[in-house]
């Protein structure tokens, strides 16, 4: 035998012992392969299974939320009202406000950032004294506006003492701001109102509360004023606001507005009580004065109720 054969023999010889060796090990290994599967047992264990633990009852899923409810806006109550019904015929008092919108919305949507008013899209509507016209003139410019191809409109009812804006709709609210500021679990979209006339919402004032100039000056409130502007950058945000000499919410919102529009009613408003008014708009810079129920002038179309606009940037609208 040669060499080579010598140590080929020897390598099979080694191979065929150590595959010998290696099933005497796997044979020597306890039975436990046919141990059914999942019951338990381990290799020496001499106690009984342990149990299965108890699968938990699926939790039960919140209620749905309701959120951002439709409202229907009663024309013929707007008509009755002499208010500004959208798509219908051209009339005086659509024209109006028509030339009322323009420079407000200069003012918050201007070609350039240079050209736009800090904050120009809350807007605050006020007046000196009640029944000057303020919701009248609130709800028409918020009507307008809505009318607009690229714009949408919510309409706040800042005046909680005696809110007024979803009667002069046509429709009735609840909950509003005032349960936004003191119910932690009540948030914006839980109590907005889409109305059925496009690109018009309604945040309504909600229940009355007997500290609510101090509500509408808490940090809270603030927040709700940013995430209302910022949240869609073609939203305009008018405030009908109660009277800035009846009471001190107003006052407070007015520092946060971008633009302010004074409400002063023809030969009726005394130019001392414009005067003490307009005291609290000292830090405003953007103040536009509207002068309502006046008589017609001539020169336009043959147009009712004419209004006469002042905008001024600085202490006082000129």
């Amino acid at each position: 035998m040669s060499i080579i054969e010598k140590a080929l023999n020897k390598s099979r010889t080694a191979r065929e012992q150590h595959k010998e060796g290696q099933g005497t090990a796997t044979s020597a290994a306890p039975e436990v392969a046919d141990a059914p599967l999942g019951s338990g047992e381990s290799v020496g264990a001499t106690s009984d299974p342990a149990p299965q633990p108890q699968l938990k009852a699926a939790a039960k899923a919140p209620p749905p939320v309701e959120r951002s409810q439709q409202v229907e806006i009663d024309f013929a109550w707007l008509r009755k009202q002499g208010i500004i019904v959208p798509n219908e015929r051209r009339s005086g008092l659509a024209e109006e406000f028509r030339m009322m919108k323009r420079p407000i919305l200069d003012n918050a949507f201007g070609r350039s950032n240079a050209m736009r008013v800090p904050k120009g899209r809350l807007v605050m509507v006020t007046s000196s004294l009640p029944r000057e016209g303020k919701t009248f003139t609130t709800v028409n410019l918020a009507l307008s506006m809505a009318m607009e191809v690229d714009r949408t409109v919510l309409l706040v009812d800042a005046d909680v003492a005696r809110p007024a804006v979803p009667h002069t709709l046509g429709f009735q609210s609840d909950r509003g701001l005032m349960d936004v500021l003191t119910e932690p679990d009540i948030e914006i979209p839980d109590v907005l109102l889409r109305t059925s006339i496009p690109n018009l919402s309604v945040l309504p004032a909600g229940r009355p509360h007997g500290r609510s100039t101090e509500l509408l000056a808490s940090e809270a409130m603030m927040q709700i004023l940013d995430e209302l502007h910022d949240r869609y950058d073609d939203r305009i945000i008018l405030f009908d606001s109660p009277p800035l000499l009846a009471t001190s919410e107003p006052g407070v919102l007015a520092g946060h507005m971008g633009q302010i529009i004074m409400v002063v009613e023809a030969e009726h408003t005394p130019r001392t009580s414009l005067e003490r008014a307009m005291e609290q708009l000292q830090h405003c810079d953007v103040v536009l004065t509207t002068l309502n129920k006046a008589t017609r002038l001539p020169g336009l179309g043959g147009y009712g109720g004419y209004y006469s606009q002042g905008y001024g940037k600085g202490p006082y609208g000129e």
